[in-house]
This record gives structure tokens, C-alpha cells and sequence, in this order.
């Protein structure tokens, strides 16, 4: 099978595809004929030795795929040969097929394409999980998500229009507010133009908002934080900007503020009922046509160094994803 491999350390133009040999299951495992994969900011740091958790060399990056089930191992009982399933992995999906531990398959919903299906997990998994478990967010809570046109930003707006927030986008160009409009954002706020703190406390009369979703980082983590009302929650995402802030920390003190991490994969395996939860409700709200995922870019794997751009320079409007089949 073809593989797109990382064998050392790098930029995306240190990958290569190569024929490999097919995986084979053992037990408690599928194998999966990919037919698209979704590639996330996760994806760029880990080829570049940068992510907090590192496979050895070689590998094959990729942390979702969606495609038919061809075999399983010794004791798969719930996922079955000829199913249509949605995995997650830390690496392996950017490939033709794919190895998963039968607890990380879904079954993907009837309606769902595989280019859909292999960009939705982890956006909406995390922005739900985020937004329902860490910030609890509530009917008439305002919902500011920094880099709101990006996969999971964009979901954040989605989710947060669904949960009955106020959402205001931010994002860095017009036509990326575009998308965040249609997502259901309720304000518009292009911060290459405009000062995050100053046109929030406008927006909300004065006050700040209640919830600060962040994936991007930099400079504008603290503007957002200071944009926040009382007793408001700000969630660490990530840091797409590539750059951690430094937060002072007497504004969470003069605030009553909440910093709160959000590790959807680490939680995912500690509470796997509760995950196994959102998703049936995300499947749910796709079914009832509530949220829409975007996949506005596809590639081949021979593309590989233009799909990563596309993360690594920050254009991306909603999924990026890899069409294998």
C-alpha cells in the first residue's frame, strides 16, 4: 500500500510516499481500506518532533480516517466487515490502510460522505467537549472563539450557536467571517483591523463575555482574556500562532477568571462513556441538519506539501482533508 511517511524530524517537505507493506489486525483490532483523512494542526507539530506525545520513526502521520472496514482481529465484536466507519489514531491515517484498536471506530452516520466523516471527529469532538464539559456553557452565555474559520473554530461557532450562546467570530480576513457567518456567528470581528479587547467590551455594552475559546495563542490570548467578564472561562485549545503566551497572572486574580485546559484525547480515554455520549448527540445534530461540516480543500496524498501549507500559513476555511480513494 502507499504510505505518506515522516522519517525524520521536519517541514512538510521532509515527508515522502512510499509503498509499505499492509498492516495486518491483531486482537481487538480493524482494518480499514482509507478513503479519506482529515488533517489537523496536530498533524504539522508532530512531523516536526513538536507535539507533546512522539511515535517512533518512521511513521505515517494522520490522527483520523474515515473508510470500509476489510477485517478484523480476534475478539472485534461491535464493528464488522463491509462497515463504513470513522476512526481515530494518533498517526496512521495518511495512508491506504489503516490499523485502529476497535474502541477508537465508529460507525459513520448514513448521510455522511467520507471526506466529511474524516474531518469531523476531532473538530467537533473537542469544540463540544470543550464547550459542554469545560466551559459548561448555558443558554445566553457570549461566546467569543478566536480563530473562528478554522476546523475547530468554526465548529466552536456551530456548537455555540446550537447551545443558545451568543457567539462572536474573530477571525483575521473578511471572507474567513463569511464562513463564520453562515456557522451562525452572531458578531463579526476581524482582528487584523480591530482591537479584540476594545470592540468585545463594545459588543457587550461593557461587560466582556462569559466564554473565550482559544486554539490560536500569541498575542491575542491575553487581549481575549482581558475582554472577559466576570467569573468568565477561557479555554486553552491551542496554539495554532505557534507562539505559547505568557499570561499575566493578576488579571484571572482581578477577574474571578477560569484558565481551563482542554485535552480532548486524554479525557476521550479516561472517560469513554462520556465521549461515546457527545458523539451519538454530534451525530445527532448532523442528522437533524443543525451543524454542517465544511471541507473546503482536498488533496491527494502527492499533495501532501500543499494540504500542510494550507494549516501552516493559516488559511484554512473550516477542514482540510486528504482524499486517499
Amino acid at each position: 500500500m502507499r504510505a505518506l511517511l515522516c522519517k525524520e524530524h521536519g517541514p512538510a517537505s521532509k515527508l515522502v510516499v512510499e509503498e509499505v507493506a499492509d498492516p495486518a489486525p491483531g486482537k481487538g483490532e480493524v482494518l480499514i481500506e482509507v478513503a479519506a483523512a482529515g488533517l489537523n494542526f496536530p498533524d504539522t507539530l508532530i512531523i516536526q518532533g513538536k507535539y507533546q506525545m512522539q511515535p517512533p520513526m518512521p511513521f505515517s502521520p494522520g490522527g483520523e480516517a474515515a473508510g470500509t472496514v476489510i477485517a478484523v482481529g480476534e475478539g472485534v465484536k461491535r464493528i464488522q466487515v463491509g462497515q463504513r466507519v470513522i476512526a481515530l489514531c494518533m498517526v496512521g491515517a495518511f495512508a491506504e490502510k489503516l490499523v485502529a484498536p476497535e474502541v477508537a471506530v465508529v460507525p459513520m452516520p448514513d448521510g455522511m460522505d467520507f471526506e466529511t466523516a474524516a474531518g469531523f471527529t476531532l473538530t467537533y469532538a473537542t469544540s463540544y467537549y470543550a464547550l459542554k464539559q469545560r466551559a459548561k456553557l448555558s443558554k445566553g452565555d457570549t461566546l467569543l472563539v478566536l480563530g473562528a474559520a478554522g476546523g475547530v473554530g468554526l465548529a466552536a461557532v456551530e456548537l455555540g450557536a446550537i447551545m443558545g450562546a451568543e457567539v462572536i467570530a474573530a477571525a483575521s480576513t473578511d471572507e474567513k467571517l463569511a464562513a463564520t457567518k453562515e456557522a451562525g456567528a452572531t458578531h463579526l470581528l476581524n482582528y487584523s483591523n480591530d482591537d479584540i479587547k476594545k470592540s468585545v467590551k463594545n459588543l457587550t455594552g461593557g461587560r466582556g463575555v462569559d466564554v473565550v475559546y482559544d486554539p490560536v495563542g500569541g498575542d491575542m490570548s491575553e487581549q481575549a482574556l482581558r475582554a472577559t467578564a466576570w467569573d468568565g472561562r477561557f479555554l486553552v485549545i491551542g496554539f495554532a500562532s505557534g507562539d505559547i503566551p505568557k499570561i499575566p497572572l493578576n488579571l484571572p486574580l482581578l477577574k474571578g477568571l477560569h484558565i481551563i485546559g482542554v485535552f480532548w484525547g486524554s479525557w476521550l480515554t479516561q472517560f469513554p462513556k462520556e465521549s461515546m455520549g457527545n458523539m451519538v448527540e454530534l451525530f445527532g445534530f448532523f442528522n437533524e441538519g443543525k451543524i454542517k461540516p465544511k471541507v473546503t480543500q482536498t488533496y491527494t496524498l502527492d499533495q501532501y506539501e500543499e494540504a500542510f501549507g494550507v494549516l501552516t500559513g493559516r488559511r484554512a476555511i473550516g477542514k482540510v482533508v486528504f482524499k486517499i480513494k
